[in-house]
């Protein structure tokens, strides 16, 4: 999507966990499009295997201590990340995702974004533990966009052009996004360039609204076909494309001759729902559609790259999937357990992990310039997606943070429970004043000290302090763990 506009304030919620188990499934969402006619040409994922036989690599990691690459696989045929190679291989310093591999065979991976009309990049890398995750308990890692992030691939084997059919789906941290453009997931120009209207059709996931929106305050799913942003047939506004923001949130969009639809629906339960379903966009250029088959990741046709947002897995397929094949997909999805069970891997050891948002500042809970000096005081600051600002709540109450391969916990400093006792790092003993309840009021208050999480002084600067306080049920006492 082209032309560069100013990031909305993201209105994050906090989110419960559905506990669960999976085990590598029979089938993977590429099995069950090849079944239903409609095969994957694209398969895209940092957390799991997408067919149910594919034994190969994910993603590509690299590390800045000495440039080294490691690629990432699974721990069995159609299982799970290794994560645990990234967590050893990445021990002591930071790695960024340098490619993401394509399950299909096709050959169409994704790499560091080029310059394009929007932006003059290249992109920058997704750091590669800055969105830790679960799936029935296994560690994982998603692909964390921030802006300036943002990965493609110009040369495809098998993508749709033309007015050609496809379906699109992403799985999405519904809870991370942006009011930029453009966080898209699919088909796009393969010059970087904006080439007018349908020249694209990606999945979008965000809060824009210059160009076409849904009902209440985003974030929407909607179709990105080059410059327009669309929720349904007009330019503008749909009603009937809600407002999707479940923590795990699958997102699909599906293409075909004057012909195309909205989908989305819970990665972690239920079934999906269709958004829109009808005609092209009754703007010219849109019928017929010329799309021209590069692939994006957290980035516009253009290189636009002023986003945030998360992304799991997503396929492309050639052709229209069906109603039945398109629900048995998002069957699989939550059989895969996204977000359920707990893992004693290098994120922490939580079952629910993410940025910390302190509500009445608008910024994060921050490890300063991420520290992992025992009792450096915590802070507020703006929120960048990066390691000092993913925080995970374990099974045993504690809130850790990773940087650098170091796991430290949020600890009431000398086990303090007066008001005023700083809030600071330090390596995690299992003490209770490092175990925390995070509250259905927004509060987080401390096991032992039964005190609130609080910003000093109500402060909204970047560097204000955090400290426990007596509850007093301030703005500057509310959090949300997104």
């Amino acid at each position: 999507m082209s032309a560069a506009t100013a990031l909305a304030a993201a209105a994050l919620t906090g989110y419960a966990i559905t506990a669960g188990t999976a085990q590598a499934a029979s089938q993977g969402p590429c099995d069950i499009y090849a079944a239903g006619g409609t095969p994957c040409v694209a398969a895209h994922s940092t957390t799991r295997a997408l067919y149910a036989a594919y034994s190969g690599n994910l993603y590509q990691v690299r590390r800045s201590s000495d440039n080294t690459t490691l690629n990432i696989g699974v721990t069995s045929a159609g299982g799970y990340a290794n994560a645990a190679a990234q967590d050893s291989f990445c021990a002591g310093t930071s790695c960024v995702i340098t490619e993401i591999y394509d399950q299909s065979g096709r050959g169409n991976n994704l790499t560091d974004a080029p310059a394009g009309g929007a932006q003059p990049g290249p992109d920058k890398l997704a750091v590669a533990n800055a969105a830790p995750t679960t799936l029935g308990g296994h560690e994982a890692y998603g692909v964390a966009i921030v802006p300036g992030t943002g990965y493609r691939d110009d040369a495809t084997n098998g993508i749709a052009t033309g007015d050609n059919p496809e379906s699109e789906y992403a799985v999405l941290d519904g809870q991370d996004y942006n009011g930029g453009c453009c966080f898209d997931y699919g088909n796009a120009e393969t010059n970087n360039n904006d080439d007018g209207n349908g020249t694209m059709e990606a999945i979008y996931f965000g809060s824009i609204k210059v160009w076409g929106y849904g009902a209440g305050n985003g974030p929407w799913i909607m179709a990105d076909m080059e410059n327009g942003l669309y929720s349904g047939r007009n330019a503008g506004y749909n009603a009937n494309d809600p407002t999707t923001s479940y923590r795990y949130t699958t997102a699909m969009i599906e293409g075909g001759a004057n012909q195309w639809a909205i989908l989305g629906g819970n990665a972690q339960s239920g079934t999906l729902a269709t958004d829109y379903s009808g005609a092209r966009p009754n703007v010219s250029g849109y019928n017929p559609m010329k799309k021209q088959g590069a692939i994006i990741l957290g980035i516009g046709g253009d290189n636009s790259d002023g986003v945030d947002g998360t992304f799991y897995e997503g396929v492309m397929t050639t052709g229209y999937a069906s109603a039945t094949t398109e629900a048995s997909v998002q069957a699989n999805i939550v059989a895969a357990g996204y977000g359920s069970g707990s893992t004693g891997g290098g994120t922490g050891g939580g079952g629910t992990s993410g940025e910390i948002h302190a509500v009445g500042a608008g910024k994060c809970l921050d490890d300063p310039n991420g520290s992992t000096t025992g009792g450096t005081q915590q802070q507020i600051y703006d929120c960048w997606g990066g390691a000092p600002q993913v925080w995970t709540h374990t099974a045993s109450g504690q809130l850790t943070v990773t940087n650098n391969g170091t796991t430290d916990c949020l600890d009431a400093n000398g086990n303090g429970t007066t008001n005023g006792t700083k809030v600071i790092i330090w390596p995690c003993n299992g003490q209770t004043n490092q175990q925390w309840n995070i509250n259905s009021n927004g509060s987080i208050t401390g096991v032992q000290s039964g005190l609130c999480l609080d910003v000093v002084g109500a402060g909204t600067a970047d560097g204000t302090l955090i400290q426990l306080y007596s509850c007093s049920g301030g703005s500057n006492q509310k959090w949300s763990l997104s």
